[in-house]
């Protein structure tokens, strides 16, 4: 048994804490899988280098209405998968071996292997080899991550599937892919793989696509996915039988009846649960909640002194940007424990990088219907702006949501082009408390970019003052 004193489990956000103000501390990291964590290997960086080439492809379908004739002639399936993992691997390979080998760590010593409690402030690592060191800490930082959920469907393991960890690493292109999911890796993945020639059938338990953004934006998703994916709304996945001649049928029920979806590949995307399982909190007295997070207090400290937890392991949020805020409060609070942060998790946005994006921050008119919160609505489309007569965008919209007294925003919801990046001026007007009229009138707005889509629903909010 070896004491430390800090341990660290999970290699994403968790590895970020230790910079040269831990350098006299005896430092453990554990790691299961690859280091660097979701984001970094089967996350946001790879598939967003996918989706941009996505993106790339889908030009050629869409270029006629500009008076530009395009073809794509082809897709390299092992260049595409190669240019993204011949940049990502190499980071996670080089991250590891620098905590292992340079001389900043000299205190760090680096486990591999699954690391679960076994008793207060007592961790047993089992490697993949079976053997099993214990060792214990003053103080934990619990950054397990997540993994994807995988639902019992009878025969589905035996005529194999993917989920979001493997199905970038394709050996070749399937001719079709049946993607069960209705969530945000779902969209993804349905954008990346129909760009690139792929016949992708979507099934789905529910009546809307992305069904936890706003309902005008998710109506508006599902009905230009419809037309893009062969979508099976209300769809129960019920069975699957073993590959015929290469092929896998899939067995669903729907109001209408049975029905069934033949498909090469079959992506399973119906959501990521806490590793939490795996971790066994609750042997070192660690509390988790009914959906398997570990329950931390605003400084990101559990119910047991010392030990600190963060990311996908406690956040409902599971995302990057939340990881690493998360990862700075409790990088302070281990420096600083008389002087402790708290987390601000007022305004978290997120954004779904299909076709089209979407990006969301605050409250849906849903729910600020159903927690009484007063606002009124401000709509503007892209087709009301010049860049969006450039791109012929027809469908995009942002809404907008103010409180009417104060003009401080609520919520914003975007749908069209690159909505993740003109969100952030509402972002940060949210954040830092800039109210509505002042925000469209007291700065320019470039003219004619794509912010004058905020511009103009800034401007259609009925305030009570004007």
């Amino acid at each position: 048994m070896t004491h430390y004193d800090l341990v660290i489990v999970g290699t994403g956000s968790g590895n970020s804490i230790l910079d040269h103000r831990f350098a006299d501390l005896k430092t453990a990291i554990v790691e299961r899988g690859t280091f660097g964590g979701t984001c970094l290997n089967v996350g946001c960086i790879p598939t967003k280098m996918f989706v941009h080439t996505a993106d790339v492809a889908a030009t050629p379908a869409h270029s006629a209405r500009f008076g530009v004739d395009e073809q794509l002639t082809g897709v390299r399936w092992a260049d595409i998968r190669d240019r993204v993992f011949g940049r990502i691997d190499p980071i996670a390979a080089g991250g590891a071996q620098y905590r292992r080998q340079h001389a900043d760590n000299a205190n760090v010593t680096v486990y591999d292997g699954t690391g679960r409690f076994t008793a207060t402030k007592e961790l047993t690592v089992t490697g993949a080899d079976g053997q099993t060191r214990v060792i214990t800490a003053d103080r934990f930082v619990l950054a397990a991550g997540s993994r994807p959920i995988v639902p019992f469907v009878p025969g589905l393991t035996e005529a194999g599937f993917h989920t979001s960890d493997t199905v970038m690493r394709l050996e070749r292109l399937p001719a079709r892919l049946g993607i069960i999911g209705s969530g945000f890796v779902a969209a993804e993945f349905a954008h990346v793989f129909s760009s690139l020639g792929v016949e992708v059938t979507l099934i789905a338990r529910s009546a809307l696509l992305l069904r936890r953004e706003d309902t005008e934006v998710a109506t508006r998703y599902t009905d230009l996915a419809t037309a893009a994916y062969d979508v099976r709304l209300l769809h129960e996945t019920i069975g699957a039988v073993r590959r015929d001649d290469g092929s896998v049928a899939l067995t669903t029920l729907s109001p209408a009846g049975a029905d069934e979806v033949v498909v090469d590949e079959v992506l399973v995307a119906v959501g990521r649960q806490p590793n939490s399982d795996l971790l066994d909190p609750a042997a070192t007295g660690v509390e988790v909640d009914q959906d398997g997070r570990v329950v931390v207090d605003a400084h990101q400290q559990t119910a047991v002194e010392g030990i600190y937890a963060l990311g996908d392991l406690s956040s409902k949020y599971q995302l990057k940007h939340v990881a690493n805020h998360e990862a700075r409060v409790v990088q302070h609070n281990l420096l600083h424990p008389d002087d402790p942060i708290e987390s601000d998790h007022r305004f978290v946005p997120a954004a779904v990088f299909g076709s089209p994006q979407i990006a969301s921050v605050g409250l849906t008119e849903e729910q600020a219907r159903e927690q009484q919160v007063p606002y009124v609505v401000g709509r503007a489309e892209y087709a009301g702006i010049a860049y969006g007569w450039a791109m012929e965008n027809t469908t995009g919209f942002a809404k907008l949501l103010a409180d009417p007294a104060t003009g401080l925003l609520i919520g914003a919801h975007l749908i069209g082009p690159h909505a993740s990046t003109i969100l952030q001026p509402v972002i940060q007007a949210m954040s830092f408390g800039l109210d509505a009229h002042t925000m469209a009138r007291g700065q320019y707005w470039i003219h004619p970019a794509l912010p004058e889509l905020i511009e103009n629903a800034l401007l259609n909010l009925p305030l009570d003052r004007s």
